[in-house]
């Protein structure tokens, strides 16, 4: 089997529905395009994966298993901060996007790269802990539950990457958050991924600086490729 290619796209800061709205659309290009391979194999053609980074402005997410008991937040308090606030068909439950932020959405077809969605969850976290320990911070799993912690054996284990997806004829969408240069304060206002006992972090807090936010992109971008094993387009 060929090496997998992914087209890396640049969405720069976008709203948040404009991005979900724009993710649809490319996961229903690559699933149309596997119909048409059941269908029609003279005209059969691999799915396009994409890579896409953004900057959401401030924004919570509330998964399908989600609970709105974990927004702390009531509709007047969310307009009179300019929060907005979605019900989406990821997986996981609450969490925030905002400035400072990688918001990582790969619109990747599993089947180019291993059709296992938990290995899928893995190659993303093991991305951000290696981009982490290119500054000196040991990221690790916490086990029965996604994303990347910092000081996980500790009584108050911290989140630096959450990950939530969905995935549909094994195209995924949605993806992970890396908290960079993040403003913590508005994790204040949910019971992040509706765990109350734990903390969350950034690479910012950890170092006692912000960060060159480009650079950890680039990073993260390259840990990813390696991961996963795919060529640029």
């Amino acid at each position: 089997m060929s090496q997998p290619t992914v087209e890396f796209r640049d969405l720069a800061d976008m709203r948040y529905q404009e991005a979900w709205d724009y993710q649809e659309r490319l996961l229903r290009q690559g699933v149309d395009q596997k119909m048409v391979n059941r269908k029609e194999p003279e005209n059969a053609a691999l799915p396009k994966n994409y890579l896409l980074f953004v900057e959401h402005p401030h924004v919570y997410t509330l998964g399908k298993s989600g609970s709105t008991d974990n927004l702390l937040l009531s509709e007047q308090e969310l307009e009179e901060r300019s929060i907005d606030y979605f019900k989406i068909n990821r997986g996981g439950d609450i969490t925030y996007h905002g400035p400072g932020q990688i918001v990582g959405y790969p619109i990747f077809d599993l089947e180019q790269f291993k059709p296992d969605i938990h290995e899928y969850l893995r190659r993303l976290e093991e991305a951000c802990i290696r981009t982490l320990a290119d500054y000196g911070i040991e990221g690790g799993r916490i086990p029965g539950l996604t994303g990347v912690w910092l000081d996980i054996d500790s009584e108050r284990p911290r989140k630096i990457l959450a990950i939530g997806v969905r995935c549909a004829r094994w195209m995924t969408m949605h993806g992970f958050a890396f908290n960079v240069n993040t403003d913590l304060d508005y994790f204040g206002h949910i019971i992040p991924c509706g765990i109350d006992d734990k903390g969350v972090t950034s690479l910012a807090a950890e170092l006692g600086e912000k960060q060159d936010f480009k650079a950890v992109q680039k990073k993260m971008k390259g840990y990813l490729a390696d991961e996963f094993g795919f060529g640029w387009v």
